[in-house]
């Protein structure tokens, strides 16, 4: 049985990976979960990842090992720190949106890659234009204002509905293939009208936590 720790900073992520393990058809997996919703707190306090941030993220992605097979990140503004905890840590430490990277930009083309919260925008760009490299598609990240407002407000059907719109809106005028960069963003796939069905992070990056205890 591989045993999953995954960092949340939001404790409604932890329904959305355990719907993801029912969904992606994994077995022999068990999911473990801790939040530190203060660490995006202070994130977006400063308006970027600091490297105190990088650092205190890192040191609790290392806590997590003891007891696990491989350790999941699960906040893409937190992303940059899973490479520095990996360095020595004794089991493979993920990042979810880096294996979602890989998906969407694997057939080439315009992929539009949607952010709700503005700390996001920079880590994800990177980890997309990186992945991109190999398949020359063209990444386009954008921002999706109002969102996260009304996700810190609770309200969630407004959130995803902000979401879905611009996914709509990104397929209508050429994208061809749409990703979610937030764990968070996962229930907005199915608003979204046009084809292709857009991309979340949760059940890819639970494929590649399973593939990387595979591998170790």
């Amino acid at each position: 049985m591989a045993r999953i720790a995954c960092l949340h900073t939001a404790d409604g992520n932890i329904a959305i990976f355990d719907d993801a393990l029912s969904a992606s058809g994994l077995v022999g997996m068990t999911l473990r979960h801790a939040v530190r919703a203060d660490l995006l707190a202070a994130a977006e306090r400063e308006g970027r990842l600091t490297p105190g941030l990088v650092a205190e993220t890192a040191a609790a992605l290392g806590a997590l090992c003891a007891g696990a097979d491989a350790v999941l990140l699960t906040c893409s503004t937190l992303g940059p720190a899973a490479a520095i905890a990996a360095r020595d840590a004794p089991v493979p430490v993920l990042r979810v949106d880096a294996a979602l990277a890989a998906a969407a930009v694997a057939e080439g083309g315009r992929v539009v890659v949607l952010c709700a919260v503005e700390t996001t925008i920079a880590p994800t760009r990177h980890l997309f234009e990186e992945a991109a490299r190999a398949t020359g598609a063209v990444v386009d990240v954008r921002w999706v204002p109002g969102a996260w407002d009304a996700f810190k407000a609770g309200d969630i059907p407004r959130y995803l509905a902000l979401i879905a719109a611009a996914g709509d809106a990104a397929l209508r005028t050429g994208a061809t293939r749409l990703a979610l960069a937030q764990a968070s963003m996962a229930g907005a796939a199915a608003r979204v009208g046009g084809e292709p069905h857009p991309l979340t992070s949760p059940v890819a990056g639970l494929r590649a936590a399973a593939a990387a205890v595979r591998g170790a």
